[in-house]
This record gives structure tokens, C-alpha cells and sequence, in this order.
């Protein structure tokens, strides 16, 4: 099982050892950093991030059952006008936890968060086209593909295309998705 816990200071060493090339960073971060990831970089992240009514909220994913810090996970652009938010940055980091089930954890209690606290009606990110596995696991907690960007973003000489995907309310409380309630920090 995993809980969200508001990512701090203490955590940058760990994250910038995860990012292990500037193709790697770009396709985890989609430009919001420059390689290679450094503190001072992480420092302007969280500079005002993760208070009350703030526009952007960064989060560490931690295994309940080990207590280690697996992942990572954001709220990049939060719209309370209009009650949406845009997930950014979702890093399954530690390579032993790729391919377990835990970056589906990791969106589902984020997806609690949206929908339980801060009673998002809409969230939405953004996801390269060659990134299969993380377009399924999008799908498998519900997000839906609703629009194509081609060459939108420049990875030295070549050009990537990417997805964007959403989830709204009713279509994560029809999914069943309530069913466990968050273990996300209040």
C-alpha cells in the first residue's frame, strides 16, 4: 500500500540520484527541469508548494509496508476556480518497485486526494506516446485519452508526441475507486 506525504528537502538527494539520464528527466518532468536535476532546481519546485490554497502540490510515494520512499508525484498546476488540477511528475523511482503495481497506487491515491480533499471535479496530465506502460496504467484508474499533441516537446534532434488524458468525478466514483479511503497526509 502507499502513502502520500508532502515531498521536503530531505528528499532531493533521493530524487536527483533517481534521474539517471537528461532523456529520463525530460520524459518524467516534461521540461520542468534542466539536466541535470540539482537542488537549488528543487529548492524553486517546493518554494511555494504544499500550503493552503497553493497552485502546486509535490508529494513522496512511501511503501506503508517498508517505509521506504518509492516514488513521487505532483499536483502541477491546481485550478480552484474551476476545480481542476493538472498531475505532473509521476516517478516510480525505485527501479525494485517498476513494474510491481505501485505507480498504479501511487495514481490512485493522488486520484483520492483530487477527489476526496480538495474535491477536484476534473484532473488531467500528460503523458508521451511512447510511454505505453504508464498510458495503460493511466487507463487502468480510469483516465481517458482526449487529445494528441504531435511534436510538441524537442529531445535533442527528435521531436516526441504526447497524450493528454483526464478523469473526471463521477467517472472515478463510478470506477469504484472510493471504495478504500485515503491514507493521504491531512
Amino acid at each position: 500500500m502507499i502513502k502520500l506525504e508532502y515531498f521536503t528537502r530531505e528528499d532531493f538527494k533521493q530524487l536527483i540520484n533517481w534521474i539517471e539520464s537528461e532523456e529520463f528527466l525530460w520524459q518524467w518532468s516534461a521540461h520542468t527541469f534542466e539536466y541535470p536535476l540539482t537542488e537549488s532546481q528543487l529548492e524553486k519546485y517546493i518554494e511555494k508548494a504544499n500550503y493552503e490554497n497553493a497552485s502546486r502540490m509535490v508529494y513522496r510515494a512511501v511503501d506503508t509496508e517498508t517505509g521506504k520512499v518509492v516514488g513521487h508525484i505532483s499536483f502541477i498546476a491546481i485550478d480552484r476556480k474551476n476545480n481542476s488540477a493538472r498531475i505532473g511528475a509521476v516517478l516510480v523511482g525505485d527501479k525494485n518497485s517498476r513494474n510491481t503495481g505501485i505507480g498504479k497506487e501511487i495514481l490512485k491515491e493522488i486520484l483520492k486526494l483530487a477527489f476526496e480533499k480538495y474535491k477536484f471535479h476534473r484532473v488531467d496530465l500528460g503523458v508521451y506516446d511512447f510511454n505505453k506502460a504508464a498510458i495503460s496504467c493511466y487507463e487502468k484508474v480510469g483516465f481517458v485519452k482526449e487529445g494528441f499533441f504531435r511534436d510538441c516537446n524537442k529531445m535533442g534532434e527528435e521531436y516526441w508526441s504526447s497524450w493528454n488524458m483526464s478523469i473526471l468525478e463521477n467517472e472515478w466514483c463510478r470506477n469504484d475507486n472510493m471504495e478504500n479511503k485515503s491514507t493521504i497526509e491531512k
